[in-house]
C-alpha cells in the first residue's frame, strides 16, 4: 500500500517509518523537517507544515493509508492547535479519497475527569471521526522507549533523586508498553479489517504503578530508590516539581504530570491484544533495551 506517515521525524514516526518499509509498503514521510537524509532509501520525503495549508498540496494523494502522529505539547496552546491541525488534515485526507486513517491516542481511564493532555487527545479522535475515511484509534499510556518523553522523566528521577518526595500520583497504576511492541500493533492492524472504525486500548503484559517503574528503572540501572508519596502535592505543583528534576521541555512534562493522576490501564473490551495477538514484550526487558539504546 502506498502509506502516509503523519509526523514521520518524531519518536514513534521514525520507526513506524522504517518498519512500514521494510514490510514492503510504499511509504511518504510528512514532517516540518522532512528531507531525504532523514529517512532510508525508498522513501518519500514531503516536507510540509500543518500550520501553513498551501504546504500540504498534494499531501494525501493516492494515499491508502494514513497515520496520523501529531501532538503539540511544546506549545502553550496545544489544544486548540491539535484541534485545527486535525480538523486540516482529516478536510485534506477526505478530500483526497484516504481509505483509513489510524491515530494513536491515550489511554485515560476515568472518561469524566480528563487532564488538559487527554482530554486534547480525545477530541482529535472527535475530529478525524469526521472525515469520510475509516478510523482506527489505539489508546497507549506510557511508551518505554529511548526517545519517550514519559520515560525519559522515569530514566531522569532515577538518576538524580536517590531519595524522593513524590505526589501521591506515584501509586497510580499504568500499564506501559514497549514501543517495539507499539510499532507493531500498528503495522499488524493493516490486516485486519475488523480494526477498520474501531477504537483500541494496547498496553504490555502486566499493570505496573509509576513506583514500581521508577524502582524497576533503577534496579536495571544497579540503583536503589527510596519513595515517599506526599498527598499535598497537587499536579500543578508536582508539573513544578518536574522542571527541576528531569531534562524534559517543561511545556511537555507539565501536561504529562497532569495526566499522570489518572489510571491508564488496557480496558480488557478494548484490548487490541484480542483482535491483533502479537508476542508481547516483558516490562523488564523494554526498559532494559531503552536503557541500552539511549
Amino acid at each position: 500500500m502506498r502509506v502516509l506517515v503523519v509526523g514521520a521525524t518524531g519518536f514513534i514516526g521514525q520507526r513506524l517509518v522504517r518498519t512500514l518499509n521494510e514490510a514492503g509498503h510504499e511509504v511518504v514521510a510528512f514532517s516540518r523537517s522532512a528531507s531525504e537524509e532523514s529517512f532510508r532509501d525508498g522513501v518519500e520525503p514531503f516536507e510540509g507544515d500543518l500550520g501553513d495549508p498551501d504546504s500540504l498540496d498534494g499531501l494525501c494523494d493516492d494515499i491508502d493509508v494514513a497515520y496520523y502522529l501529531i501532538h503539540s505539547l511544546t506549545s502553550e496552546n496545544f489544544a486548540e492547535l491539535d484541534r485545527r491541525y486535525a480538523r486540516r488534515f482529516a478536510d485534506s485526507a477526505s478530500a483526497a479519497g484516504v481509505d483509513r486513517v489510524v491515530y494513536l491516542s491515550g489511554i485515560s481511564g476515568d472518561e469524566e475527569n480528563l487532564s488538559p493532555h487527554l482530554a486534547s487527545r480525545r477530541e482529535v479522535e472527535s475530529v478525524l471521526a469526521e472525515g469520510s475515511f475509516d478510523l482506527t484509534v489505539l489508546r497507549a499510556a506510557v511508551i518505554i522507549g529511548p526517545e519517550s518523553a514519559s520515560f525519559r522523566i522515569v530514566d531522569d528521577l532515577t538518576d538524580r533523586l536517590p531519595l524522593m518526595l513524590v505526589p501521591k500520583w506515584v501509586r497510580t497504576p499504568c500499564q506501559p508498553i514497549g514501543v517495539d511492541d507499539a510499532i507493531s500493533y500498528l503495522v499488524e492492524l493493516l490486516d485486519v479489517d475488523e480494526t477498520r472504525g474501531g477504537t483500541y486500548d494496547i498496553g504490555g503484559p502486566s499493570v505496573w504503578s509509576y513506583e514500581s517503574l521508577l524502582k524497576l528503572t533503577a534496579a536495571e540501572k544497579g540503583k536503589r530508590v527510596f519513595i515517599v508519596a506526599v498527598p499535598v502535592m497537587t499536579p500543578g505543583l508536582s508539573s513544578h516539581w518536574l522542571r527541576f528534576t528531569t531534562d524534559v521541555q517543561y511545556a511537555i512534562a507539565r501536561p504529562l504530570a497532569e495526566s499522570m493522576r489518572n489510571p491508564v490501564t488496557v480496558d480488557p473490551e478494548m484490548d487490541l491484544q484480542d483482535v491483533v495477538p502479537i508476542t508481547q514484550t516483558p516490562i523488564k526487558d523494554a526498559v532494559r533495551r531503552s536503557l541500552m539504546e539511549s
